[in-house]
């Protein structure tokens, strides 16, 4: 569980660092407070979902 946890905030973490290249006027737009909020958000939820969503394999223990 530890793991899928683990990999889901890399993912989101990936995510948020992704634009990070673009132009500077656009990241405004891309890191307003609005969507820092819904990442901030998805770093709560997306965990519990992963994990119902993958529940067998983590209940069989099988990596």
């Amino acid at each position: 569980m530890a793991a899928a946890v683990l990999v889901t905030w890399t993912a989101l973490i990936a995510i948020l660092l992704a634009p990070s290249p673009l132009p500077e006027h656009w990241r405004y737009y891309i890191y307003s407070p609005a969507s820092v909020g819904l990442w901030l958000l998805a770093m709560l939820v997306m965990p519990v979902v992963v994990c119902a969503v993958k529940w067998p394999w983590i209940k069989s223990g099988r990596g």
